[in-house]
């Protein structure tokens, strides 16, 4: 399998000349664990490995972590952390004792646990990353910088990438961003997405959760990808896979727990007080949307019901990548009213407010950016407003308003 070059990789080297302690989170499969071992190579000092998959390390790690350190020593990488919060105490024992940049990697799957250990441990001490699947940026090799509606920016990023069409695009989107697909390894999509599902979900569920009836599973994960880029419907959900609510919200906090799902919440201040609250759901990965709703190529996807929602989903995930590739966290949110006006995403940053619609279309309607004079209202400046589509360059309404190409992303 060719290794295919991530964008984290420049982060996490900087990042460890200046914390003693560097955890990366994020979905299993995405390949924290193959970018740390790639860097390893290029190290002066050997890095010791150990992974808590391991049954035996793991077991040590858990009862008797003063050995366990011992017996692997800094600069060390533990893969699968979450297995054994217990040895974040540890950790900071040796930090405070006097240690060297980097000399701890970890990797862990499971956010919200890893979270818990290491706010009370390791504040302070480490710096925190979370990897996802491939970005488009990353697949095509080209350079990502956070996503911006600064035309000077755009207009300079379009000469260094390669436009692509409409059908090529939602190859991409059917495809995903899972390493092991991408790189080739694997052929059958399919395959892959079953045993996804099967060896890393649903174990991981019942990890975190009381045993899990398997069909009741895929029919919920089933009804939330079908949900995607729609506002969360806990008794939809629950209805559709046939569990109760109080199931649903348990499955889907653990959905977002492992990396799976995110929320997009609402933006509202003093002033715009007729806001909808709930959140917006969405997938890091299309790709497995696209197997759970039984697309069968990239065309099916392309022109049927779900094309527009399956567009929105991986526009802003490839934005939230293009913020979390560079260490950075992205300040996004959507807009509803009451009154059904609605922004599909809004960009928080420089004390500006940047409204962008994403549209399946080429060619996007000048009055799709009247819905941006909502947010005048805020006390923010509006920023430069975007038409996110299918467009095969970069242009513009006028000054203000940008019509983007999501290949741009």
């Amino acid at each position: 399998m060719n290794y295919i070059k991530r964008h984290m990789e420049e982060v996490v080297l900087r990042l460890s000349e200046q914390f003693p302690a560097i955890l990366i989170t994020g979905p299993r499969q995405v390949g924290k664990t193959t970018m740390l071992k790639e860097l390893m190579k290029s190290e002066p000092e050997n890095r010791a490995y150990v992974t808590l998959d391991d049954i035996s390390d793991r077991m040590l790690a858990k009862t008797d972590p003063a050995m366990f350190f011992q017996l692997h020593k800094p600069p060390i990488f533990i893969d699968e952390v979450q297995y054994a919060p217990e040895l974040f105490p540890y950790v900071k024992i040796l930090i405070d004792r006097g240690c060297n940049p980097g000399d701890f990697w970890m990797t862990g799957s499971q956010i919200f646990k890893l979270m818990r250990g290491v706010q009370e441990s390791l504040a302070g001490r480490v710096a925190l990353l979370q990897m996802l699947p491939l970005s488009q940026s990353e697949i095509t090799g080209g350079v990502t910088v956070p996503f911006t509606t600064d035309f000077d920016t755009l207009f300079e990023r379009q000469k260094a990438v390669a436009s692509v069409s409409a059908p090529e695009l939602f190859e991409r989107i059917w495809k995903g961003g899972m390493p092991a697909l991408v790189s080739g390894k694997y052929k059958d999509r399919s395959v892959v997405y079953s045993g996804y599902i099967k060896t890393y979900l649903e174990r991981d569920v019942s990890d975190l959760s009381e045993a899990i009836d398997a069909m009741k599973f895929m029919r919920f994960i089933t009804a939330v990808a079908a949900r995607t880029a729609q506002l969360v419907n806990y008794k939809g959900i629950a209805d559709d896979a046939e569990i109760d609510q109080y199931t649903a919200k348990n499955w889907l906090n653990i959905l977002e727990t492992l990396g799976i799902i995110f929320y997009l919440h609402p933006y509202s201040n003093n002033v715009l007080k007729r806001t909808i609250k709930t959140p917006k759901l969405y997938f890091f990965d299309t790709g497995l949307v696209c197997y759970l709703t039984k697309w069968s190529s990239s065309e099916t996807a392309m022109n049927g019901a779900m094309s527009g929602a399956l567009l929105e989903n991986y526009t802003i995930a490839e934005i939230i990548k293009s913020y979390q590739n560079c260490g950075r966290e992205p300040f996004i949110y959507y807009y509803r009213d009451r009154d059904s006006k609605e922004i599909d995403l809004i960009i928080e940053g420089d004390g500006k407010l940047c409204p962008v619609e994403i549209k399946k279309a080429a060619m996007p309607d000048k009055r799709l950016v009247k819905s941006f004079s909502i947010i005048d209202k805020s006390p923010l400046k509006r920023g430069t407003g975007a038409i996110l589509c299918l467009a095969e360059k970069l242009g513009a309404f006028d000054k203000d308003n940008l019509i983007v190409p999501i290949w741009l992303i």
